[in-house]
């Protein structure tokens, strides 16, 4: 445990969906008794994954089920996943808003938490005094509180509305003053969920900022869980993907990603299962395919990539291009390319020593320029770069950008 600031094992959470406790006196009686004997609570037997997408048979649902993962001192751990996978409820358990229901964690430090809007904050309690409250509930005496205060106002930037009760506060003012407190109380583990959203640009970029400084000079262990996967990627080392309450994959945040981008799709062919007879004209397939016309998802750096599309085209005096886009394991646009000779079959053929290393997709619509967008497909057709043997392939994972430049040396 000696560089490991939190050890999670074999955690869960148990649920009764619908209402409060079991419901009955006789299975409130069955747990008490389980519990008294030291033996499992006999409703975690029944429980049944939390995929909040269909009907179950049983009323006890496991909102987290064997989750072991470790975060290193100075690390910065990303956990991401879908609405209802568990994050919240991990994040709730590991800040001790919640008890888990089986497993265990082991903490080195002292855990400051932003969980959502308003936590931890008392709202009759002014602004400076919720600083000095929050310090002494992290063991801070006044002289250490009142030594970090006017950093916290400076980096809120809410210093008019200080001596204000909070409850007065916009939520974006709430969030500013509450992230300033977590960060600068110099707590061994930080704890952000969404919450960031809520602020404006300028504040979440030095939000970002904060919190690398904090991981990378003074040491300090960030768990961060967000649905910007840009902020994510920049920030952090390490990453987790929770799906049903389960880990799905842990391991380097820029293998996670695209793997979290890539669930639940079809790798290299799109088929349009819509009813676009009534429209002018539409895209029926896209597919992804080698020089030697099979469909093909991983491709090496010096290899041409071939997209192939087929066209629906009901009125042919209808004049609109095919716009095409690439995009990056980040969904950034890489590049266009727009032709206005549509056909019912045809390809764009994507030259070799383009683009680098890494996972990729198309962007495709029908456009009449400023006029009406006739028909699109979004995000399909995801398929994979390999490099080890270009002249960049010595840096390994290092991001050196989307494509290889055309440039020379003099």
């Amino acid at each position: 445990m000696s560089d490991v600031a939190i050890k999670v094992e074999n955690l869960g959470k148990l649920y009764r969906l619908g209402e409060i406790g079991t419901g009955t006196l006789s299975q409130d009686l069955n747990r008490a008794w389980a519990r008294m004997r030291g033996k499992e609570d006999p409703f975690a037997i029944i429980g049944e994954v939390n995929d909040r997408t269909r009907k179950g048979n049983s009323d006890f649902v496991w909102s987290l089920k064997d989750i072991s993962f470790e975060a290193k001192k100075g690390e910065i751990l990303g956990i991401i996943g879908r609405n209802g996978a568990g994050k919240s409820t991990l994040l709730k358990i590991l800040s001790k808003v919640t008890a888990p229901t089986t497993g265990t964690i082991k903490v080195q430090g002292r855990i400051a938490s932003l969980l959502e809007v308003g936590t931890g904050f008392h709202p009759d309690l002014t602004g400076r005094e919720n600083v000095f409250l929050n310090g002494a509930i992290l063991g801070m005496n006044k002289a250490e509180i009142r030594g970090k205060f006017d950093e916290i106002v400076d980096f809120s930037g809410v210093e008019r509305y200080i001596d204000t009760p909070v409850k007065r506060y916009s939520s974006g003012m709430y969030v500013r003053l509450a992230f300033a407190v977590a960060a600068f109380l110099e707590p061994e583990i930080l704890i952000i969920d969404e919450v960031l959203a809520v602020g404006d640009a300028e504040f979440q970029k030095k939000c970002l900022g904060r919190m690398k400084d904090v991981s990378v000079n003074d040491g300090r262990t960030v768990l961060f869980v967000s649905h910007d996967l840009n902020a994510v990627a920049q920030l952090c080392t390490h990453g987790i993907i929770l799906q049903n309450g389960y880990v799905a994959h842990d391991g380097r945040a820029s293998e996670v990603i695209p793997l979290y981008l890539n669930q639940g799709k079809e790798s290299s062919i799109y088929i349009n299962k819509a009813d676009y007879q009534d429209k002018s004209m539409a895209i029926k397939s896209v597919k992804i395919k080698d020089v030697n016309d099979e469909i093909a998802s991983n491709f090496m750096y010096d290899e041409n990539i071939v997209v192939e599309f087929d066209i629906f085209i009901k009125d042919k005096s209808v004049k609109a291009d095919l716009f095409v886009m690439v995009l990056d394991s980040r969904k950034k646009r890489v590049f266009s390319s727009e032709t206005s000779n549509i056909k019912e079959h045809m390809k764009l053929i994507i030259d070799s020593n383009f683009l680098v290393r890494g996972d990729y997709s198309i962007h495709a619509f029908i456009n009449q320029p400023k006029i009406a967008q006739l028909d699109v497909v979004e995000d399909v057709c995801n398929f994979k770069i390999l490099d080890s043997g270009s002249d960049l392939a010595k840096h390994g994972e290092y991001d050196y950008g989307s494509v290889f430049g055309r440039y020379s040396w003099a």
